[in-house]
């Protein structure tokens, strides 16, 4: 209709469905607001909501020995917590983790299932975050293991980045540090590190990017991959879904 008002998404996966089809799931979407540190599911527990971050990141930790653990996937606005249930798994296999805080929406798990047993776009849109998903997990492990701290925490600032919208962002080194399953004092090594290249500011809990493209020219090869795979799937979806933050 001429004139008329566009409807504003914010979440990026929901952006993408049909006006329609979006407006059919306005009704059973709560609106939440979830905070730095919040645990959304422990690993190996059951799955009673999936969320649709707006504003806000989410890690997705796999767990090891003696209590230990690593992100091996970081979430935005460009999709949805909880895939596995677009797989007919009810249980988590991660633990996930607010990462920063902000506004997201949810659904029960038998009203996804139900909307998405019944809407062809919706599952088209998971199904395709899944497949992204999966190419950011398997590259993130790969990173894990070949990379040196300063290029994986090039990484990890770069994707916060694209998700935030922001060249700034609060994370403590302690926090760093689990994502990247590292101790303490290499976070501190390669944090002084990137600081002395004049790359980032970090003070009181909060970074600054001062520097992107010398933060792209630091980070392995990893970051590029997993974005580009993003990118590659927006163009060959119309360009529905607006891309990454640049």
């Amino acid at each position: 209709m001429p004139g008329a008002k566009q409807v504003v998404v914010p979440n990026r996966l929901l952006g993408a469905l049909p006006r329609k089809e979006y407006q059919k799931l306005l009704s059973i979407l709560e609106p939440v607001n979830l905070t730095f540190g919040e645990i959304l599911y422990e690993s190996h527990t059951q799955i009673r909501h999936v969320y649709f971050p707006n504003d806000c990141f989410v890690s997705m930790l796999t767990m090891v020995d003696t209590g230990r653990a690593a992100e091996v996937g970081l979430i935005g606005s460009e999709g949805m917590i909880g895939v596995p249930m677009a797989l007919g798994v009810a249980v988590s296999p991660f633990r996930a983790v607010v990462q920063g805080g902000g506004t997201a929406l949810r659904l029960k798990t038998g009203d996804f299932r139900r909307s998405f047993s019944k809407s062809a776009a919706l599952k088209r849109e998971v199904f395709l975050f899944t497949h992204l998903l999966m190419i950011q997990i398997a590259q993130t492990a790969a990173c894990n293991r070949f990379h040196v701290v300063a290029q994986r925490m090039a990484r990890w600032m770069l994707m916060t980045r694209d998700r935030v919208h922001s060249n700034e962002f609060r994370i403590t080194q302690e926090f760093l540090a689990l994502m990247l399953g590292v101790r303490r004092v290499g976070v501190s090594a390669a944090m002084s590190d990137l600081r002395e290249r004049r790359l980032i500011v970090y003070s009181r809990g909060t970074i600054t990017i001062l520097d992107h493209e010398g933060l792209v020219a630091l980070a392995c090869g990893c970051y590029k991959i997993v974005k580009d795979a993003y990118i590659e799937a927006q163009a060959k979806n119309g360009n529905a879904r607006p891309a990454l933050h640049k």
